[in-house]
């Protein structure tokens, strides 16, 4: 069931910054789902049940507003309708029910969509009141849908059904187990380019020696040993050395590649920093939360409307 991403998200950051918190206080940040077809949710009773259970029901309708026409009668003019609800189909169930006089005090419906957005306009009998005919459809047109909540997930391969407390905790965990893998994965990538800008270095550090045990090598293979041997390279710094073209002899080159070893170890030494402390693992979770929010989030567009039994 859909929810609107910046409640979901300013949820998440508060159960970072307090792993404490219940399921009741976090419903002061994702209030109900948010169906992109807006829409009203009709009472809170279902939707309460399923944040704290994982099971429960919500109730959406259409939103809807009164007018009247230059001869005084009033029309109930229909700009939402529930989620997943084919306008069509919804238009043509009502013709098909004034046929049957199972509504009445409806003269017609009719689609006037356009490129403004949707408007479906039921016009009224004279003597009809609005609130009648629109409880009427409520009742039996998809003017007002329920929809089941079951947050039933694979947790661990077991299938479990989840509160809300519990949805946004296994989420937490899957993106601190993301920002370990990803950082494991970025500290060995760094540390092989590092161990490849090392060899690099000692070569140029002592460039005559090298060019003259290149040149005087039979085979690049002995070669490759020879570098190994006189100046304890692996074979992947030898290889590398063996590899390098002439423009990286250069005093600029040298330059460059001590430039980028140096930053390498920086960021190597952020790395490991941030394999070694929870703490900033979870500030970059929030971190990356925030930036997906203010790029993609938006506001509630499923207005929440209290019933009777709330």
């Amino acid at each position: 069931m859909p929810h609107n991403l910046s409640e979901v998200i300013d949820g998440c950051i508060a159960y970072i910054d307090n792993k404490e918190i219940t399921a009741v206080e976090l419903m002061q940040y994702v209030k109900a789902p948010d169906f992109p077809t807006g829409g009203i949710i009709y009472g809170m009773e279902g939707v309460r049940n399923g944040f704290m259970t994982g099971r429960g029901r919500v109730v959406v309708r259409a939103k809807y507003e009164i007018e009247t026409d230059s001869k005084g009668r009033e029309k109930i003019v229909v700009t939402e309708i529930p989620y997943q609800v084919n306008k069509a189909s919804l238009i043509e169930k009502t013709h098909h029910l004034m046929a049957e006089k199972k509504i009445e005090g409806l003269r017609d419906c009719k689609d006037e969509s356009d490129r403004e957005g949707m408007r479906i306009v039921y016009d009224l009998k004279q003597d009809a009141s609005a609130q009648w005919v629109i409880n009427q459809l409520f009742q039996y047109t998809e003017l007002q849908t329920s929809y089941g909540i079951n947050n039933v997930a694979l947790v661990k391969g077991r299938p479990m059904t989840l509160n809300i407390r519990e949805l946004i905790m296994y989420y937490v965990e899957f993106r601190h187990e993301v920002v370990v893998r990803r950082t494991k994965f970025e500290l060995a990538e760094a540390e092989k380019r590092a161990h490849i800008l090392e060899g690099l270095l000692i070569a140029l550090d002592h460039l005559d020696e090298v060019i003259k045990l290149i040149r005087n090598s039979d085979t690049p293979e002995d070669a490759r040993t020879g570098l190994m041997e006189k100046f304890g390279l692996s074979d992947i710094q030898s290889r590398a050395i063996l590899d390098m073209t002439l423009r990286r002899l250069t005093g600029l080159e040298h330059d460059k590649i001590k430039e980028e070893y140096a930053e390498l170890m920086k960021t190597i030494e952020f790395l490991k920093s941030i394999l070694a402390d929870e703490g900033l693992r979870m500030q970059i979770i929030k971190d990356e939360l925030i930036e997906i929010r203010e790029k993609y989030g938006d506001e509630r567009r499923s207005v929440i409307v209290h019933s009777a039994e709330d």
